[in-house]
């Protein structure tokens, strides 16, 4: 979406939907104008009591005149006094669900406090992600492409893509920058959400390869790739144990943002980018194994973050790792109780062919820790587990280090894209304990989110560490209006919040 702002009266806007947020204790002669464009539609409902300015209210009025706002949408967002980023993106996405309703392609918000303050750069920065977020549609494998999603050309039920927005914001340096972040890292989410979205024949590893080397050309990161020849080399045995089952060569893919001062210690982000599994040997049930194309969302939100990091030139040196595989099944393929090796030059015993991302995980974090990183932060579609755990509205956090996990935990609520500690304490590791190997990829039924974190744990060394599985929120079906059923990106928002925070940016 092309999203700007206007210091301008939003009465004067020329936009076919203004969409004015209103809070339940604001003024109502602050409005007055933009009414009297709708013959007064709020003071009428207001003075009625079918509109309070509560959290869901909506009141669509249509202007009276020529010039300005051809539609009003009053949009309740609750008490000032309870306002949140999350509150302000969702009213965002709200807004945009209603030009899309009223077969537009653009619009323009307003948030009506009586003092920008209430908000601040935060609730600018939300509302401009919750637009950019909610404009997001992948349409780019239908017949005609994304022009032909214009429902007046295809003849469709499918409303138009809105295309751009303008947020309307007093003159304000530090507002524009929340403004201008809230876009980027709306826009790294949405690249995210449409590698996601492709299909495993499409989204193989090397194309997501290429895709991360053509961002890294558009935000000015280094990139590398290597291929099956550089990780033997690399000694990388479980990363390459995993793909032997596929014909789709295997990619580790290394995007470099170099923001900080030369030497200094980087921020590393590793994500797992398993384009399509089937389990392996170990294989899954066929009902729900299209979903599997989304097993590659850790990566994606990686491959995400690094786009908006290189774009707002992050003040730190930040780097991004993303293992990618199939993980299919032949005569080559990995079987249940073959003993393979690791960079670290840990064996593993695999019990279970389709705890394969764990695997390529493994050699990945591996190789992370040579830069001694600051600190390493994975994230990955890792267990079934962890939706039984936590359901489909927080990711699992786990970790070695205390003030790490805080850290994400304060970007997750910021970013709408909450996660929850779970222990990964001494004896769960006995669970992984082999008679043959030097631990076993998986411990059993029980605690398995946390067991996998715990083998992940035995490839991060001495580096502060911790690891996000996203399994139940980083695709499914949504109630947020900000975003749509299929991928949702998370992640990524996180990820960009912690690393700007510890930059300072």
């Amino acid at each position: 979406m092309r999203l700007e702002t206007s210091h301008g009266a939003p009465e004067r806007i020329d936009t076919p939907l203004l969409a004015v947020l209103v809070v339940t204790d604001g003024p109502a002669d602050g409005l007055e104008v933009v009414d009297r464009l709708v013959g007064g539609a709020l003071a009428l409902a207001r003075s009625a009591g079918d509109f309070r300015g509560r959290e869901r209210d909506r009141l669509l009025a249509y202007s009276e005149g020529r010039g300005g706002p051809q539609r009003v949408l009053y949009l309740g967002v609750g008490s000032s006094g309870a306002l949140t980023p999350e509150k302000l993106r969702v009213a965002a996405g709200r807004a945009v669900r209603a030009a899309e309703r009223c077969r537009v392609r653009s619009l323009a918000l307003c948030l009506a406090f009586p003092d920008p303050d209430t908000v601040g750069a935060r609730g600018f920065q939300a509302a401009a992600e919750g637009l950019v977020l909610a404009a997001w549609r992948f349409d780019e494998l239908r017949s005609g492409g994304v022009e032909e999603a214009d429902a007046e050309a295809a003849g469709e039920e499918r409303p138009p893509v809105v295309a751009s927005a303008v947020l309307v914001a007093p003159a304000s340096p530090e507002l524009e920058r929340g403004v201008r972040i809230g876009h980027a890292f709306a826009t790294g989410e949405n690249a995210a959400r449409t590698l996601q979205a492709r299909p495993g024949n499409v989204a193989t590893p090397a194309h997501l390869a290429a895709e991360a080397v053509r961002i890294a050309g558009e935000a000015g990161l280094e990139a590398a790739v290597l291929g099956p020849a550089e990780m033997a080399g690399e000694g990388m045995e479980a990363l390459l144990a995993v793909s032997r089952g596929s014909d789709e060569e295997p990619r580790l893919i290394v995007l470099r943002h170099s923001g900080g001062e030369p030497g200094d210690a980087p921020l590393v982000l590793v994500g797992k980018g398993l384009t399509f599994d089937a389990g392996g040997i170990s294989i899954k049930p066929a009902k729900g194994m299209e979903k599997m194309k989304y097993d590659m969302s850790g990566g994606a939100a990686v491959i995400g973050a690094m786009l908006t990091v290189g774009s707002l030139g992050v003040p730190a040196n930040i780097v991004g790792v993303i293992p990618s595989s199939e993980n299919l099944l032949n005569g080559s393929a990995t079987k249940p109780g073959d003993v393979i090796g690791s960079r670290a030059g840990k064996s593993i015993e695999v019990i279970n062919t389709d705890a394969e991302g764990r695997l390529i995980l493994a050699d990945a974090l591996d190789y992370a820790t040579d830069w001694d990183p600051a600190a390493i932060v994975d994230c990955a579609t890792l267990t079934g587990a962890c939706v039984v755990a936590l359901g489909h509205h927080r990711s699992a956090l786990l970790g070695t280090d205390e003030e790490l996990m805080a850290e994400l935990r304060r970007a997750g609520d910021l970013a709408g894209e909450p996660c929850w500690p779970l222990p990964l304490d001494a004896p769960y590791r006995r669970q992984l304990r082999s008679s043959v190997a030097d631990l076993k990829n998986v411990g059993g039924r029980s605690a398995g989110t946390i067991t996998a974190a715990c083998f992940l744990s035995e490839f991060t060394g001495k580096t502060p560490w911790a690891h996000l599985d996203i399994a139940g929120t980083a695709y499914g079906t949504t109630k947020k209006p900000y975003l749509r059923n299929g991928p949702n990106g998370t992640p990524c928002r996180l990820l960009l919040e912690w690393v700007c925070a510890r930059s300072g940016l």
